[in-house]
């Protein structure tokens, strides 16, 4: 249901119907629309394509959001007052690449190379699935039973992004792009920081939805960037366990980081 006053009061009140739930959230997106309608015409229809898109970007491999796709034609420059608007009305969360991690993030992230990720999981969640299907409950069941694989990737990587917001950190996320191999050979989800300048540290966490998965992004950044590692995390569906000076953490845990 996500943390919306809103809706957990909806929740409680009507004795537990997430269909009810889904409609006050809805009502939230609907309030989120009439704002963007009301912003300065130069850059609105963008804000609102950009909003309607979320849940599709969020759903693809790699999450970055590619300008020409919402407006044909456009470009990252065109969206800057976009992406301030959205994230300063408490809309979404943005994460920007960073071109070397070696580096505070803050000094080299990229204009172009960004991902959305929505400032309440409960709201995308309603943003992204058909109106019946949650009144019906049957997205919620699958949740709750861990039967969702459609776009569960998605959802549980925005909680991260949610939790580590709140925790105060600035997100930014990383990739190598290998021309021997023709595509990423490193995707690093997060990168976190001390927020130090003379003795920076990097945090990389990569976020698996999975009890299955490989680590060999996370290894390949630590070959790379090691000396400026103060720590790696995989957040995972499994207890806490250290392997190979990788510290694994479920999901509940984020809130230490």
């Amino acid at each position: 249901m996500g943390g919306m006053p809103q809706a957990v009061s909806a929740y409680i009140d009507s004795n537990k119907n997430l269909g009810y739930v889904d409609s006050v959230k809805r009502s939230i997106l609907n309030l989120y629309r009439e704002d963007i309608m009301k912003i300065n015409a130069k850059y609105r229809s963008r804000v609102i394509a950009l909003y309607d898109m979320i849940p599709a970007l969020l759903s693809k491999h790699e999450k970055r959001v590619v300008f020409s796709n919402i407006v044909e034609g456009t470009f990252a420059e065109q969206y800057a007052e976009t992406f301030f608007w959205l994230t300063d009305s408490m809309i979404v969360n943005e994460c920007r690449k960073t071109d070397n991690p070696g580096i505070a993030p803050a000094l080299n992230a990229s204009e172009t190379y960004i991902k959305c990720y929505m400032c309440d999981t409960g709201l995308l969640l309603s943003h992204a699935f058909n109106e019946n299907e949650l009144l019906e409950n049957e997205v919620y069941k699958q949740i709750l039973q861990d039967k969702l694989s459609l776009n569960e990737g998605m959802l549980y990587e925005n909680v991260i992004a949610q939790m580590l917001t709140a925790n105060g950190h600035k997100l930014f996320f990383y990739t190598r792009y290998s021309g021997e191999k023709h595509r990423n050979d490193i995707e690093i989800d997060f990168l976190i920081s001390n927020n130090s300048k003379l003795k920076y540290k990097s945090f990389p966490i990569e976020v698996k939805s999975g009890k299955r998965y490989t680590t060999k992004s996370l290894t390949k950044f630590k070959e790379a960037y090691g000396k400026r590692m103060g720590g790696a995390y995989i957040i995972h569906p499994k207890n806490l366990s250290i392997k190979d000076d990788v510290v694994c953490i479920p999901p509940y845990m984020t809130i230490c980081l």
